[in-house]
């Protein structure tokens, strides 16, 4: 052996012994110098090594076989001197085969012994446990031999006798029971949950649907009243433009009365000046003419008594162109009256009597001219007299009087209105 430095990787240790050293000089993961005949070096693995612990068919505490397989991870401590030297003792120069080899008979004594102390149901429920008991007990056994374990697993339980099918059966049963319960018990009450739902969703929907009816009332309600207090504002704006316009038209029609009485006072003033004015112009031109013209033929009825029928007929002749005089007088008056006597009506309607009289007076000469028509239509007229009644033209006169005079009775036969009383009531 060539004297100098020895080297080793991470996963080994070197073991040197022989002079200089009163115990192996241990070096894991390194290197040292070595005198050579002198020293001794020999190499200690450090790998992890995965051992498949079995143990077919061992009774349990209630007296089930069972087998069971764990995993367990093992490899030389190199970390603690007292640990690897330990190793050294018992496995140096031996070959890793040969280490894996104690260490699974190790895990599988152990792993028998936990599982005699505990029941197929604790295996097989609480396997945390029994990794842990295993883990445990082959720990402190390996680390005397400077092994540590550095994890168990168990990896499958199973039994020859159908003991785990028949408490897998069993626990399937009570699962598949639970299930079904569950099941049932889960469609009840979702039925239960659902049917509350609806319940609620019916109840949310008629009290959402009555508060919609409700709203909708409100608000027909309020519209309505609004419809209502618009309505009324805009009839009494209307009622107070027509109440206003009515005034206004009122006073207006006042104002055009007022105006009108004034103009139908001014024309009853004028009317009345006129009347009187054509009664002056009748005074002067027709009623003096006529009394002087009946004083002249009295007179000359008295001095033509015993006068021929000659002279009476001249008087006749007389008499007829004297009535056309007068009736073509009376028709240019009622001309010229007409007119203001119609206006007078309008304006003195409450005078109905005194109007009347007033036609009836005016309408007088008309009658006696037409009585007195006949007349101017002969050519000869022959009168006898008894000597006590008037003669002449006086007669004729007397004649178309006596028809004028009878005129009131006749009135008051046709229309019941006295003429006569009204005369002497104006």
């Amino acid at each position: 052996m060539v004297w100098g430095f020895v080297t080793c990787g991470p996963n080994e240790a070197l073991v040197i012994s022989g002079c200089c050293h009163k115990k192996p000089l241990l070096v894991p993961g390194g290197r040292a110098f070595v005198w050579p005949t002198v020293q001794q070096v020999q190499r200690i693995s450090l790998n992890v090594m995965t051992l498949n612990v079995e143990s077919p068919r061992v009774y349990t505490a209630q007296g089930v076989p069972i087998s069971v397989t764990g995993i367990a991870q093992v490899k030389v401590q190199g970390q603690y001197e007292e640990m690897l030297l330990a190793a050294c003792e018992q496995f140096l120069g031996k070959s890793e085969s040969e280490v894996q080899e104690v260490a699974l008979e190790t895990l599988e004594g152990h792993q028998r012994a936990i599982m005699g102390s505990m029941s197929v149901e604790e295996i097989y429920k609480d396997r945390k446990k029994f990794n842990q008991n295993v883990f445990e007990v082959a720990s402190s056994d390996l680390i005397n031999m400077g092994i540590t374990v550095l994890s168990y697993t168990l990896k499958d339980i199973h039994d020859d006798e159908g003991y785990l099918d028949a408490l897998g059966m069993a626990r399937t049963a009570e699962v598949k029971r639970d299930a079904r319960i569950g099941e049932a018990e889960a469609t009840r009450d979702s039925q239960i949950k659902e049917a509350i739902a609806e319940e609620e969703r019916m109840a949310a929907k008629y009290i959402n649907d009555t508060e919609i009816a409700k709203a909708q009332r409100d608000f027909e309600l309020k519209k309505a009243t609004y419809d209502m207090e618009v309505q009324a504002k805009k009839a009494e704006a209307e009622l107070a433009y027509e109440l206003q316009a009515a005034k206004t038209r009122q006073k207006i029609k006042e104002e055009q009365m007022q105006i009108k009485v004034i103009e139908r006072a001014q024309e009853i003033l004028i009317q009345e000046q006129e009347i009187q004015r054509r009664e002056k112009e009748l005074q002067a031109t027709i009623k003096q003419p006529a009394d002087s013209e009946k004083f002249k033929l009295e007179k000359l009825a008295e001095a033509a008594r015993n006068k021929t029928m000659l002279e009476a007929e001249a008087e006749a002749e007389a008499i007829r162109v004297k009535g056309e005089a007068e009736a073509y007088a009376v028709e240019a008056k009622a001309r010229a009256e007409a007119l203001i006597m119609q206006q007078k009506a309008e304006a003195q309607k409450e005078y109905k009597e005194a109007a009347m009289l007033e036609m009836f007076l005016e309408t007088l000469p008309k009658v006696a001219a037409e009585v007195a028509a006949p007349l101017s239509q002969a050519k000869k007229l022959t009168m006898v007299s008894t000597g006590t009644s008037e003669i002449g033209a006086a007669k004729l006169t007397g004649e178309v009087m006596e028809i004028i005079t009878r005129m009131p009775n006749m009135v008051k036969t046709l229309t019941g209105v006295d003429i006569t009383k009204s005369i002497r009531t104006v």
